[in-house]
């Protein structure tokens, strides 16, 4: 094989597809420890310059560890923008096979940039703040059930649940915490991001989980890998509208109860939101701004690893 081949894996729960470039022949492996190892071993030999696999809510997470630990160059994509891709190319079915040579096409047609793999304390990082996440939205569900809940065996079985939920939660936060205060330099950014007004446990947490890159690109690309970066569309009827999509939505989220709570407690947030609000813009729009703006700074700080700082004018 030449140093051109470039490969997609499609990642099921239960099976490994895997497509090269250009070539009709397809591999089929299984989602275990023994499959992963063969598929490893397979793709090896064929030298790719680049492996692109989707994520699939956690199922791609130990192949591509595995591909990443073997030396292969491997980049794991977001799926609306292959589902785009697809499209472009007049690729509508979907199936395992399909969408492993869409992968593949991808993979040498896009070259998505590399970029360093993440080690198992990011991931557990990540877990935790997802399963935080995940929590927090049960518990909200659950109380909501309880508020129109009126048989007594019902209300009680929901308040049961609610404190274990609750106790979760405390040990999760807990456990988020500690992975933090354990790593050197996770703790020196949890205090940096800390010291703005509006950032606290959740919001530090989630942007050292899912935004690594925090700090280490300039204004325009961070907010582009958030989704809060504002993209022309000009077409038809719609003249002068600017839209922003895609990007990583836990982020997104995190910085948006930051920026809530920022409007209040934050001098710069509170004064940039009145500012857009005074001349008109929807409060959506500036919310989305205030995102913007927020991450921007953070990512100043953390590049120029400086702490908050502000002087009233």
């Amino acid at each position: 094989m030449s140093q051109g081949t470039y490969i997609g894996i499609d990642v099921a729960k239960s099976s490994l597809e895997v497509a090269i470039h250009n070539q009709a022949q397809q591999f089929n492996f299984l989602n275990d420890e023994k499959g992963i190892r063969q598929a490893v071993d397979h793709i090896k030999k064929l030298s790719p310059k680049l492996v692109v696999l989707e994520a699939t809510g956690g199922f791609e997470s130990v192949p591509a560890a595995a591909l990443s630990l073997a030396g292969l160059p491997v980049v794991v994509v977001n799926p609306r923008q292959v589902r785009d891709f697809a499209r472009a190319t007049g690729r509508l079915a979907k199936t395992d096979t399909i969408d492993a040579g869409v992968l593949a096409h991808f993979a040498a047609a896009i070259k998505p940039e590399l970029r360093p793999f993440q080690d198992e304390a990011i991931q557990a990082l990540k877990d935790l703040v997802a399963r935080r996440q995940q929590l927090i939205e049960m518990l909200t569900a659950e109380k909501n059930r309880l508020s129109t809940a009126h048989n007594r065996i019902v209300r009680e079985n929901l308040q049961a649940h609610i404190k274990w939920l609750q106790k979760e939660l405390n040990g999760t936060d807990t456990g988020l915490r500690g992975l933090i205060e354990a790593s050197p330099a996770w703790r020196e950014k949890d205090n940096l991001l800390q010291t703005v007004p509006g950032v606290g446990n959740t919001t530090s947490a989630t942007l050292l989980a899912n935004l690594p890159e925090l700090g280490n690109l300039n204004r325009r690309q961070i907010a582009a890998l958030v989704g809060v970066a504002p993209y022309n569309r000009d077409s038809g009827l719609f003249r002068g509208r600017r839209a922003v999509w895609g990007g990583r939505a836990r982020v997104r989220a995190a910085l948006y109860m930051a920026v809530m709570a920022g409007i209040r407690w934050n001098p710069v947030i509170r004064a940039f939101y009145e500012h857009l609000c005074s001349a008109g813009k929807a409060k959506k729009v500036a919310l989305t701004a205030c995102i913007r703006k927020l991450l921007t700074i953070l990512n100043a700080m953390m590049k120029n690893k400086t702490i908050w700082r502000w002087q009233p004018v």
